[in-house]
C-alpha cells in the first residue's frame, strides 16, 4: 500500500502554477473536511469504551437466566486468577457465564468493529456517504455458500462447513467484483460501485433460489435466518479467526488513514501529493473484502452498521481516520452487542434475527440522519 509524503511542497512544485494552486484548495478542503471541534478526542474514547464496558456487561448478564452484573465481573475476575474474587455462585451460572454468552458477546462486538471500521473505509475508497460493506457483493457471495451447505447438507469441513464456504462464497464474490471493476488495468469508483451493485443482486437471487426450491422447510428455515443474520449458537472456536481478521484488519486501516484522509480531498489531490491511488484502491479494496467475508461467515447477513456508525462518529470526532477508526470500532461493537441483546430479550424465549432489528434501526435513523445533516 502506498502512503503520501509529508512535503506538500514538493509535489506542488512539480506542477504547474494553476495546477498547484488547485491542489493547494482542495488539500485544505479536506483538511478542512477532517477537522471537526467539539468534545476533546481522549474523553470521546473514554466514554465510548464505558458505553462498550456497559452493553457488554449487560449482554452476558440478561437472558433466561439473569445473573447479576457485579457477579458476571466476579466470575470474569475468577477466570484471570482465582486470587482476585471469591466464587460465590454456582458453576451452572459460571458456565453460562463463560461459555455460553460471553463468546456471543464477543462476537457481537467483532462482527459489529468490522463492519463499522470497513463501512468507514469503503466510504472514502469511493467517495459515496451511502457506502457500505454490502456494497461489495461479499456478503452476498458469503449467503450463497452457506445456503448451500444448509440446503444440500453438505458436511466436508465437518462443524466449520458452513462458515467455510460462507467464507469461500465471499472470496469468489470479492474476485469477480475485482475484475469486473477493472478496465486497462485500472480500477475507477463507477465502476467498482456498479459491479458490486450488479453482483450482489444476482447472488441474492441465486441464494433465495436455492432457498425457496429446497424441499426441507427445516432447512429452508435455517438457511433463511442465517441469511438474516443472528448470533445463537457460537462457541469459542468460531471467535478467534474473526477476532484475529478485524483486529490486523484495523490495524492496517490505521496504518494507512493518512492516505484515506488523501482521498477525502480529491483524486487530483490524493495523486499531486505522491499517492497512487489506484493501487491503493485494490489494496484496499481486497483488504476490507476479506475482513467482511470473515465476519459474515459467522455472523450472517447483518446490514446497516457499516453504513450508519461512521456517520455518527464524524458527527462527534470529524472524519479524520486517525481519530475516526477506532471511535467507529468501538461505536460498532456496543451498537451489535446492545442490539444482539435486545433481539434475545424481545420475543423470549423466540430470537429475533439481529439482522431484523439492525435494519429496523438503522433504516430510519439513516433517513433522519439525511434531513438533519444533508448525507
Amino acid at each position: 500500500m502506498t502512503g503520501a509524503p509529508d512535503a506538500t511542497g514538493v509535489a506542488q512544485a512539480k506542477e504547474p502554477a494553476g495546477a498547484a494552486g488547485r491542489t493547494r484548495g482542495g488539500a485544505s478542503a479536506g483538511a478542512a473536511a477532517v477537522r471537526r471541534p467539539g468534545v476533546p478526542y481522549p474523553l470521546v474514547l473514554a466514554l465510548l469504551a464505558v458505553l462498550l464496558g456497559v452493553a457488554a456487561t449487560f449482554g452476558i448478564a440478561l437472558g433466561s437466566v439473569g445473573v447479576p452484573p457485579e457477579q458476571v465481573w466476579g466470575i470474569l475476575l475468577h477466570r484471570v486468577h482465582p486470587s482476585l474474587a471469591d466464587p460465590t455462585w454456582t458453576p451452572v451460572r459460571e458456565t453460562i457465564v463463560v461459555d455460553v454468552r460471553l463468546p456471543r458477546v464477543l462476537l457481537a462486538g467483532v462482527v459489529g468493529a468490522g463492519l463499522a471500521v470497513c463501512g468507514m473505509a469503503l466510504q472514502a475508497l469511493v467517495r459515496n456517504p451511502l457506502a457500505d460493506p454490502m456494497l461489495l457483493g461479499v456478503s452476498s457471495g458469503a449467503s450463497v455458500g452457506a445456503v448451500l451447505v444448509v440446503v444440500f447438507n453438505l458436511s466436508l469441513f465437518g462443524m466449520f462447513s458452513l462458515p467455510v464456504a460462507a467464507f469461500i462464497g465471499a472470496l469468489a464474490a470479492l474476485v469477480a467484483v475485482y475484475f469486473l471493476a477493472r478496465s486497462g488495468g485500472r480500477m475507477t469508483t463507477v465502476r467498482l460501485v456498479l459491479a458490486g451493485v450488479a453482483t450482489a443482486e444476482v447472488l441474492s437471487a441465486l441464494a433465495s433460489f436455492l432457498v425457496v426450491t429446497s424441499n426441507d422447510p427445516h432447512k429452508t428455515q435455517s438457511a433463511l435466518r442465517w441469511m438474516l443474520g443472528g448470533l445463537a449458537g457460537t462457541t469459542w472456536t468460531v471467535v478467534w479467526i474473526p477476532v484475529a481478521a478485524v483486529l490486523l484488519g484495523t490495524a492496517v486501516l490505521l496504518g494507512v488513514s493518512r492516505s484515506l484522509n488523501l482521498l477525502l480531498a480529491g483524486e487530483e489531490a490524493a495523486v499531486a501529493l505522491g499517492l497512487d491511488v489506484h493501487r491503493f484502491r485494490a489494496a484496499l479494496f481486497i483488504l476490507v473484502a476479506v475482513m467482511i467475508g470473515t465476519v459474515v461467515a459467522v455472523s450472517g447477513q447483518i446490514g446497516f452498521v457499516g453504513l450508519i456508525m461512521p456517520h455518527v462518529v464524524r458527527l462527534v470526532v470529524g472524519a479524520d481516520h486517525r481519530r475516526a477508526l477506532p471511535a467507529a470500532a468501538l461505536l460498532g461493537a456496543a451498537f451489535l452487542i446492545a442490539a444482539d441483546l435486545a433481539a434475545r430479550a424481545f420475543m423470549t424465549p423466540e430470537e429475533i434475527p439481529v439482522g431484523i432489528l439492525t435494519a429496523l434501526v438503522g433504516g430510519p435513523f439513516f433517513l433522519w440522519l439525511m434531513r438533519r445533516r444533508s448525507v
